[in-house]
């Protein structure tokens, strides 16, 4: 229990530069608090105590603002950085070293009892507010931009954005734009940002189209006299 402990507090500290004490992690970060009392209730939700192992799941809610279901899998040193608004299904599996920011949600499709959650193999990231749906796996070093909405599977090590999401880069190889290779979490294009952009650009263009149109003809005014 304490290396797990200890484990934890070293996780932060790899992805949160904000963290300036272990007993600030422990008291103060409600991600750690959910993943700690996920742990209890996964055990419960193993031997079928599932009222029990739901109430600790509903308690820590209450308590973290994130949500996840004891049925979930989840591999070691997993992080969720501020992790307001975070939903894991009840059959979504978690590899080693994830790392989701807040308002992420992989989610389910279908209302049957078998697998309706996704994967996320090792070190894969996910960005503020994306949405991972459905019995999709993302391979390991997958990063999912902000916002994002993921419904297909993702091979390993592809950066991934937009609604609904794309593969933009393999390997560090950039498959659209040369500019999103290699992204860090903060660095991660925002679809909604560029959209809008698109709009300004051709709200301008028309403007000066009807500007031009506006314009008064010189050749008609030097056939009338002046003064």
């Amino acid at each position: 229990m304490f290396r797990g402990i200890r484990e934890q507090i070293q996780t932060v500290f790899k992805h949160d530069p904000a963290a300036k004490s272990g007993l600030e992690v422990l008291l103060c970060y409600p991600g750690v608090h959910a993943i700690f009392l996920h742990r209890v209730a996964h055990r419960f939700y193993r031997t079928r105590r599932f009222v029990l192992a739901r109430l600790i799941s509903h308690i820590s809610r209450l308590l973290t603002g994130i949500e996840i279901h004891p049925g979930a899998r989840i591999g070691r040193r997993f992080f969720i950085d501020h992790g307001m608004g975070v939903v894991i299904g009840e059959t979504a599996v978690i590899g080693d070293d994830v790392l989701l920011y807040q308002g992420v949600t992989l989610g389910g499709t279908g209302h049957g009892t078998e697998r309706r959650h996704p994967t996320l193999r090792n070190h894969v990231v996910v960005g503020s507010g994306a949405k991972v749906l459905g019995n999709i796996e993302l391979g390991e070093w997958v990063k999912v931009g902000a916002g994002s909405v993921v419904v297909k599977p993702v091979p390993a090590y592809s950066t991934v954005v937009g609604i609904p999401g794309r593969i933009v880069a393999v390997k560090g190889v950039a498959v659209s734009h040369d500019e999103w290779q290699m992204l860090e979490h903060g660095e991660l294009p925002d679809p909604v940002g560029q959209t809008l952009a698109n709009l300004n650009e051709r709200l301008s263009l028309v403007e000066s189209e009807i500007k031009v149109q506006d314009a008064p003809d010189p050749d008609f005014q030097s056939t009338f006299p002046t003064g």
